[in-house]
């Protein structure tokens, strides 16, 4: 495409990469080729037209899925950072994520259910081959809470459309443009709270109709899920199980507050 790519430089490495290239002005993801890149692509495609918060496709390059080596490579436009993830205030967090779910609503696409991913949380801590260091009684309270939680949130009957999937503030970026969110790829179905539970909790109280009951059970679901996939075989994120321990106990805490609630605070 002509782009230069004389220097590249390493922004994350995780279960993909991320690295910005010069003087191009490009993000480059780069992924196996089991990840679902081609989602990504496809939703930022349509999101495009929307006014939607999200960081867009580089338009000097084809917006698809690039395949090299045997690896999956998307192009992006770079975002200067104008400020730290922890620097977000909630206000025009909580505005951004409510105008980027107006765009998902007004887009029409396929895409996984949340219950998709306790199913898949459930294969890593229900199976001692795929995770082998967590202990019994871990791995009995995080199954019972990926079973009893999602239920209680599908049993309230609430509205589900398509969601960002994890919009926590790694995930945002603070730009000259405003508030952009990034990394489509977990995009799923649910309610909105779900996606809320993944941002700071002064976040919500600036997000228009959310459910606080509801918003509690995702809480406590959002970090089931990222607790159980600290504990797989293969994960890659840097102190990936001291992480998971520390959310283990945030989620422990939390559950026991759920359940003084619902004893009358007894």
């Amino acid at each position: 495409y002509g782009l230069g790519a004389d220097d590249a430089a390493v922004l994350h490495n995780s279960n993909r990469i991320a690295v910005r290239l010069r003087p191009s002005g490009v993000l480059a993801r780069v992924a196996p080729l089991a990840h679902r890149l081609d989602f990504e692509v496809e939703i930022a495609r349509h999101l495009a037209g929307t006014g939607s918060p999200v960081a867009g496709l580089d338009p000097r390059a084809e917006p698809r899925v690039h395949v090299r080596d045997g690896f999956a490579v998307t192009l992006w436009t770079y975002y200067e950072p104008t400020a730290a993830p922890e620097n977000h205030p909630p206000a025009p967090y909580a505005d951004a994520l409510a105008r980027l779910h107006a765009g998902l609503r007004r887009i029409n696409l396929a895409a996984p259910h949340f219950t998709d991913r306790v199913a898949d949380a459930l294969r890593v801590v229900e199976d001692p081959a795929v995770s082998p260091d967590l202990g019994a009684a871990e791995r009995a309270l995080l199954t019972d809470t990926l079973h009893g939680i999602s239920r209680a949130i599908l049993d309230r009957g609430t509205r589900q459309q398509l969601l960002h999937g994890e919009p926590h503030p790694g995930n945002l970026l603070a730009t000259a443009d405003g508030p952009l969110f990034i990394d489509l790829e977990t995009a799923c179905r649910g309610p909105v709270e779900f996606d809320l539970a993944h941002a700071p909790e002064d976040v919500a109280a600036h997000y228009p109709g959310a459910d606080p009951w509801l918003l509690a059970d995702c809480r406590i679901l959002s970090l089931a899920l990222v607790v159980s996939w600290r504990w797989d075989r293969d994960d890659q994120l840097p102190d990936g199980r001291g992480r998971g321990r520390e959310w283990l106990a945030q989620m422990q805490a939390a559950l026991d507050r759920r359940e003084r609630a619902a004893s009358g605070g007894r």
